[in-house]
């Protein structure tokens, strides 16, 4: 049966890997051609229908998408990834192995997640501190979710802060500032209230 997805020049795709119909792998970015970019996903990728993912990227293997994933271009992306549905990843950046994003979360430019690192469904990461200001854009700075952190669901985290290694975040948190590692922090701004020690699992 015919496939009706666009591979473009360039992309070194494994054969044990599915893209299902609606697709766009590989597409050039503004001001680049097709082929000028190199664009790897590893073995055992599902990519999932209406995906469009940019040139540029370095993808592990096991990867997969949710439908009507955006990946910007010029990323690096771990093994065993997943992303979910909706979901938005723009340009340069770098995702660890084992990090699973759920459905609708925004992870902007410059923005690192760890090993580990677990994104719920609508979080919002932001890189811009003075958005719209005449150096926003040279100003950029992501977040940096560290190893095996956790954001629940809705959760927004502001340009440059870091989560610690294992640490929590509540769902509709707006973080502000810094969580240290294996703290568990909640509200807005949030605060932390407790270690994850304390947690009873």
């Amino acid at each position: 049966m015919k496939k009706d997805f666009k591979i473009y020049k360039g992309v070194e795709l494994d054969p044990s890997s599915t893209v299902e119909d609606y697709c766009i792998v590989g597409a050039p970015p503004r001001g680049n051609k097709e082929g000028d970019l190199r664009t790897v996903i590893g073995a055992g990728a599902h990519v999932r229908s209406h995906t469009v993912i940019y040139a540029g990227n370095t993808i592990g293997k096991n990867f997969q998408t949710g439908n009507k994933v955006n990946i910007r271009e010029l990323n690096e992306i771990g093994d065993d990834v997943s992303i979910g549905t909706l979901t938005v990843i723009e340009h340069h950046v770098k995702i660890g192995n084992k990090v699973r994003i759920h459905t609708q979360v925004f992870i902007p430019e410059y923005s690192v997640l760890e090993d580990d690192a677990w994104i719920g469904p609508h979080v919002v990461l932001t890189n811009a501190k003075y958005p719209h200001s005449p150096d926003a854009k040279s100003n950029l700075a992501g977040p940096t979710i560290k190893k095996g952190a956790k954001i629940g669901a809705n959760a927004t985290i502001l340009p440059g802060v870091v989560i610690g290694e294992n640490a929590l975040v509540g769902a509709g948190s707006v973080v502000v500032d810094n969580v240290p590692d294996g703290a568990v922090v909640v509200g807005n701004p949030a605060r932390v209230i407790k270690q994850i020690s304390e947690l009873p699992y």
